[in-house]
């Protein structure tokens, strides 16, 4: 096991790091900007760097100052937490040639499953559905042309080289798709600095369903079962629940197990999700991977036992998988609420302030992961979440209810934040009874 640990990351995910290393007897370093100085998960921090000003470009995306940061405190490994770094290979590159352990894939397994275009030939390979398309990036338009015709209109331009809603094109017909193909390419060029993209066919209605794997670097890989993500605004999801509602045990276990075979396969170490999109008829296509550990693995951690901070910490350290698949069995429901320092009301305008209030929820199978309390200051210089409130009950209709008594009993202020979104969603029959999709958010706002 490492001695010690630097986290490159901030807020709630530091936070959930440091603690992770506390239990496992590792110390704990973590980087900080100036604009985080105050943070108060560096409390918690065996030790602190700053590594500049507040802007992300200046602190958090440096490389060589988190390598410095690291060399300066005789650190053993990184963690990338989410966002930052945490899925740029150059980074793990320069983490593994500069002596320490990368908490996360290799650089190879990154680009491999982080690339959708080989992505999709290796999930072809796994057995892992995936949407018709186009084999590869597009290089004749005519040939995607050609292609969109045959597996019928709408299609959907996507980049090869990043997400989040950016390099991404809706096409209903040729003319869309010719013109979604060029701005596409411009934008994923600007965004991710590869301009490749492709074609896929589009879902107008959908439900956003995601498997959390595991891997190490012995050949073995695990799911923890699956996550409905469909509850979210311009590709940024609001509420996501675990185990998917509603969903057929065959084809889910299926599913799941064709997302574990493909990180096998690409050798991959620690945590990861495949995401995809199912249709009405619970038809399964593989959206992407995300080659990280992502905001909402606590409710897969509520409804399976699993740490999955501390077992990604454990795999790239070289030690096996303490489970097998047989031993993963789901136990209840869960939710997880994003709590966004945004104004709902004034089209979710970000809140950068002072903190006066914060008064989280509590009781039975209640958990709060947050770096802010009573006297905090948000910054405007970072994502706007706040903090992550998981909700855990024997069964979905039980959590549900226990989720409304949980957000409102939660006190923010004077800042706007998520809170009363989340309670209107919550009392959504489309919600209440499963037959939500990832447009229904945006349609009850178009709608107010």
């Amino acid at each position: 096991m490492f001695k010690r640990i630097l986290i490159a990351n901030r807020g709630e995910i530091a936070l959930r790091i440091i603690r992770a290393c506390r239990e496992l007897g590792v110390e704990s370093v973590c980087v900080h900007s100036q604009a985080d100085a105050g943070g108060t998960w560096l409390e918690q921090a065996d030790r602190t760097v700053c590594i500049g000003p507040g802007p992300s470009k200046d602190s958090y995306l440096r490389i060589d100052r988190i390598i410095a940061a690291a060399e300066l405190t005789h650190a053993d490994a990184i963690h990338p937490g989410y966002g930052f770094l945490s899925e740029n290979s150059h980074f793990a590159v320069v983490v593994r040639d500069s002596g320490f352990t990368f908490i996360g894939p290799s650089p190879e397994a990154m680009n491999l499953l982080g690339d959708k275009v080989n992505c999709k030939r290796m999930a072809k390979q796994s057995g892992t559905p995936i949407f018709p398309g186009t084999d590869g990036g597009i290089e004749d338009l005519e040939e995607a042309v050609k292609v969109a015709a045959e597996i019928g209109y709408p299609v959907i331009v996507k980049a090869a080289g990043g997400g989040g809603g950016r390099g991404m094109r809706i096409a209903r017909d040729e003319a869309e798709l010719r013109a979604g193909v060029d701005s596409a390419r411009q934008e994923a060029a600007a965004a991710f600095g590869n301009p490749m993209v492709y074609v896929e066919k589009y879902l107008e209605q959908a439900r956003h369903f995601e498997v959390q794997v595991i891997g190490d670097n012995h050949g073995n890989s695990i799911h923890l079962y699956e996550r409905d993500c469909s509850s979210q605004r311009r590709h940024q999801k609001l509420i996501e629940e675990a185990p998917a509602p509603g969903v057929d045990p065959a084809k889910r276990d299926r599913v799941c197990a064709s997302a574990a075979a493909l990180i096998r396969n690409a050798k991959y170490c620690g945590a990861a999700t495949c995401e995809f999109l199912m249709d009405k008829d619970q038809n399964f296509y593989m959206l992407e991977v995300n080659t990280r550990v992502q905001v909402e693995h606590p409710i897969s951690e509520a409804i399976t036992g699993v740490d999955i901070v501390q077992t990604g910490i454990r795999v790239a350290a070289g030690e096996k998988l303490p489970y097998r698949q047989e031993d993963i069995r789901i136990n209840g429901h869960a939710i997880e609420f994003r709590i966004n320092a945004e104004d709902p009301d004034r089209n979710f305008m970000p809140q950068a302030g002072l903190v006066e209030t914060w008064a989280p929820p509590g009781g039975p199978g209640i958990r709060m992961d947050s770096h802010v309390r009573a006297g905090y200051r948000v910054p405007p210089n970072y994502d706007s979440m706040v903090g992550k409130l998981i909700v855990h009950a024997p069964d979905r209709a039980t959590c549900i209810q226990r989720s409304l008594g949980a957000l409102k009993e939660f006190k923010v202020g004077p800042i706007k934040t998520t809170i009363p979104l989340h309670m209107r969603l919550l009392r959504e029959p489309q919600f209440v009874n499963a037959t939500h999709d990832i447009k229904y958010v945006e349609r009850l706002l178009a709608a107010k």
